[in-house]
């Protein structure tokens, strides 16, 4: 006859294998989902254009940042980190990224959004590379699943400009 030990060791370990088989199923049918997200990202205005006495530049802009999230949602997501970076190239590093704008959007109900609002970060070139540069607005979204691996895309937005005066 079995002991109780070895019985309670037995369920245990049979509750535990199933709940990983039914926690690995989930997670894979997540795959199954294919979203389409849609963004677009308007500079309205370039507030200012400077060069700090420190030799950098530094930008402020007025930006219309229009998102849908919603098809990123399935089930198994609870949360989207979402942000706004500004890319360009200089002669020292083939690509710059200097972040915009950042939000978390906790469920698929606040995954269409429109804002109206100036960067919330600065955007500081160290040098003064900035001046007629064309810039790219990439959107950079995270999913962080309730179980499974993260997952990370982007939506590349061209045709962006700076002055070539300082304003």
């Amino acid at each position: 006859m079995h002991s109780f030990g070895f019985r309670a060791n037995a369920i245990v370990t049979f509750a535990l294998t199933i709940l990983a088989v039914i926690c690995a199923m989930t997670s894979l049918s997540d795959n199954l989902n294919v979203p389409s997200p849609t963004a677009d990202i308007k500079v309205l205005n370039i507030n200012w254009f400077q060069k700090q006495p420190n030799g950098n530049e530094e930008v402020s802009l007025t930006l219309n940042i229009s998102v849908d999230l919603q098809s990123m949602f399935t089930w198994n997501t609870k949360q989207v980190f979402v942000f706004v970076a500004a890319e360009y190239e200089t002669p020292q590093n083939a690509l710059n990224q200097v972040s915009l704008w950042d939000g978390i959007i906790p469920s698929k109900e606040d995954a269409r959004f429109w804002i109206h609002t100036t960067n919330k970060y600065r955007f500081i070139d160290q040098g003064s590379n900035l001046r007629s540069k064309d810039f790219n607005l990439t959107l950079h979204w995270h999913v962080m699943p309730k179980t499974g691996k993260m997952s990370a895309d982007k939506i590349v937005m061209t045709g962006y400009r700076l002055p070539d005066e300082y304003r």
